[in-house]
């Protein structure tokens, strides 16, 4: 540890008083490097305090070394006290603040429930002020917004019941303000939307259906969308009579329904179609036959899709798709969408169950080219549309291997040229060898006729590359290529 050496001689110079005039002269025997130096160790080694004047300064002896320490750490608790006392005040000063700021938001919290209660007094008039319980509406509207506790706080104040009934309302703006009140209470808040559903909204708003102001069914198709987010709603929305209004909502040719209401409209009934039970009260209107005629118009594409994708989850759902004409060429033509991947991926979804599910429809699909489609799309689409595409692949051409065996009075037991003999399925790559290897003449009628149609469905597919690829029409393949395709089999294709 340092020592702390002390400059008695300094102390000697400072503490004693002399004449003027030898005063200036010891002052300047001292540089100002010196004086701050001198300075310096007695802070450093906290003997500041020792320099101090006598009554009598010269009887005074200069102070020993035990007694200056004695009295340095009596001293040094006085000399830390005006800083103790400045830190008292900063936290002093600190505490007021937080304490300031505390009652500002807890008066501004207080301000903002009484005007909740304001609101929530208006709305529960029972005289006919129509025109306070409008604008009650319209501050209720505003203050749901945005706040989800304030949501919650109206609706415990009891808002819900008087907005349901201001629905029945003759004042067509009185409907609209309740409508959309309503609409942001439920944002984000599953109570709020099952008491507004309880409350018997669903039906209300239903009455105002042939309403010939768009406002008013633009605002009801934004509540069943809202209110059709919640699973317990789904079946009574679905069960209302709901369905046949949003359908023939997107069905409007003229301009009084705006592409956000369609849009609403489009999202409402998706989120109705993943209710199984619901898949009957759809089916009971022309919609799927609709969504098929509307397919291929990019804004709405994509989400008819996912409707589709979910009626074809029950054997109703498939049934009524089965049954549209040009169904299948539709939906294979939806598989070359390559700017739309989500298009591509829920196209391949309907086909892949469709194909898992009926013989008929495999029939239908192979008819309608999706074999070249599906090739070109496990080579081009997205990672989960590939993966879809080759399941589909693998359905039918397990399928077709069946059909080969039985026109060629094979046993039903064989499926497909993939799983070869018994000695292939033990060791896959002797087994290759061995097919790739055999002699034209040595091969069974059916493996030559799964071979010819793997060659055509190679060249098919080549001719449809060379066609998107913008080549010229006398584009032939190189010999190389067809060499290839003569030397494939099944297990070489991308499945």
């Amino acid at each position: 540890m340092a020592k702390c050496h002390r400059n008695d001689v300094g102390s000697i110079v400072l503490d004693r008083p002399t004449s003027s005039a030898h005063s200036s002269r010891l002052w300047s025997s001292f540089s100002a490097a010196s004086f701050r130096r001198l300075i310096f160790d007695a802070v450093s080694c906290g003997a500041s305090s020792r320099y101090r004047h006598r009554n009598d300064p010269t009887d005074a002896p200069a102070p020993s070394p035990a007694r200056s320490t004695v009295k340095q750490e009596k001293e040094q608790p006085k000399k830390a006290k005006p800083k103790s006392e400045k830190l008292a005040d900063l936290l002093n000063l600190a505490a007021e603040w937080s304490e300031a700021e505390s009652d500002a938001v807890t008066k501004k919290k207080v301000e903002a429930l009484e005007e909740l209660k304001r609101v929530a007094r208006e709305l529960q008039v029972e005289n006919d002020a129509v025109e306070m319980r409008r604008a009650a509406a319209s501050d209720v509207r505003l203050l749901a917004k945005e706040d989800s506790e304030a949501r919650a706080t109206l609706a415990m104040l009891g808002v819900i019941p008087p907005l349901v009934g201001m629905i029945d309302s003759d004042d067509v703006d009185a409907q609209i303000a309740s409508l959309y009140a309503l609409l942001n209470l439920g944002i984000g808040n599953d109570v709020n939307k099952a008491a507004i559903l309880q409350a018997g909204a669903v039906h209300k708003m239903l009455k105002l259906i042939e309403s010939p102001n768009s406002s008013v069914t633009e605002a009801i198709i934004a509540n069943f969308l809202g209110l059709s987010a919640l699973d317990s709603n789904k079946p009574i929305i679905g069960s209302s009579g709901a369905i046949p209004f949003l359908l023939k909502t997107l069905k409007n040719s003229d301009n009084t329904i705006s592409c956000q209401a369609k849009q609403d409209a489009l999202r409402a009934l998706f989120n109705l179609s993943i209710f199984p039970s619901n898949v009957a009260y759809i089916l009971e209107t022309d919609m799927i036959p609709f969504f098929f005629n509307a397919l291929g118009d990019m804004e709405v594409s994509e989400r008819i899709l996912a409707i589709l994708s979910n009626m074809v989850s029950t054997p109703e759902g498939r049934k009524a798709i089965s049954s549209v004409r040009d169904a299948f060429p539709v939906l294979v033509d939806a598989l070359n969408w390559n700017d739309s991947p989500g298009c591509q991926e829920k196209a391949t979804y309907i086909l892949m169950v469709m194909a898992h599910k009926s013989f008929g429809d495999r029939q239908a699909m192979i008819e309608a080219g999706v074999v070249s489609a599906l090739l070109e799309l496990t080579l081009l689409g997205s990672t989960l549309a590939q993966k879809r595409a080759s399941r589909i692949l693998e359905c039918l051409r397990v399928d077709k291997g069946k059909q080969i065996s039985q026109n060629f009075g094979g046993s039903a037991a064989v499926s497909a040229p993939i799983y070869g003999s018994s000695s292939s399925s033990t060791n896959p790559n002797l087994g290759s060898k061995e097919c790739l290897g055999e002699d034209e003449s040595m091969m069974s009628d059916e493996r030559k006729a799964v071979k010819q149609l793997v060659q055509q469905s190679l060249q098919s597919n080549m001719r449809r590359i060379v066609k998107r690829a913008n080549l010229p029409q006398d584009f032939v393949p190189s010999d190389h290529f067809k060499s290839l395709t003569l030397s494939s089999t099944s297990k070489s294709l991308p499945f």
